[in-house]
């Protein structure tokens, strides 16, 4: 197994793992409850530089050369910046606002979204790509890495706690009710 940055050849992949990791988000963001619509927006960020979710945010974790997990992560500090290409696409593609709260900010490394191919889940995968971002960027690089967890998921707060993320406040993002966690290297 080995985790390296994304390549845009890797992008229906990553668009296909995002999906399973924000079903319901991206509905929201796009205003409909479909999933080849929301399959062709993801797969359109993905292949595009310079957004949210495009394929330079993201980390794949290969396995006989298939992409089975991503992570897409990006500088906080730039949110509204990697934000604007997605608005413009929903608009052109859904005549839609998108207008989400901010979930996240300047100081952190946002850890967006973890997406595990179905029949690769369970087996430690999430676990392991939280790991390289924390040892390559938390304890390489001294930054803070943050992300949000739904309320209504606490197998993956349970997760990120024994990981090392601490809860520092709540949120709510396109209506669901949600925690923000932040790793910090405390070796300093």
């Amino acid at each position: 197994m080995l985790i390296r940055k994304a390549k845009v050849e890797d992008s229906k992949e990553i668009a296909e793992l995002l999906l399973l990791a924000m079903e319901d988000i991206v509905y929201q963001f796009i205003g409909i409850n479909s999933l080849e619509q929301a399959t062709r927006f993801l797969e359109n960020s993905t292949s595009q530089p310079s957004n949210q979710y495009s394929y330079e945010n993201c980390w794949v974790i290969e396995s006989n050369q298939e992409v089975v997990a991503v992570v897409n992560f990006y500088d906080g500090a730039k949110l509204q910046e990697l934000r604007a290409p997605i608005h413009t696409l929903i608009k052109s593609m859904f005549d839609r606002e998108y207008s989400p709260e901010d979930e996240t900010q300047k100081g952190e490394l946002y850890i967006d979204c973890i997406g595990v191919r179905l029949d690769r889940q369970g087996k430690g995968l999430g676990s392991k790509i939280l790991q390289f971002l924390i040892d390559e960027y938390s304890y390489k690089s001294n930054k803070t890495l943050g992300l949000l967890v739904d309320k209504d998921n606490p197998n993956a707060k349970k997760l990120y706690l024994k990981l090392g993320f601490e809860i520092i406040d709540e949120m709510t993002l396109v209506g669901k009710e949600m925690e923000h966690l932040q790793f910090k290297n405390k070796n300093l």
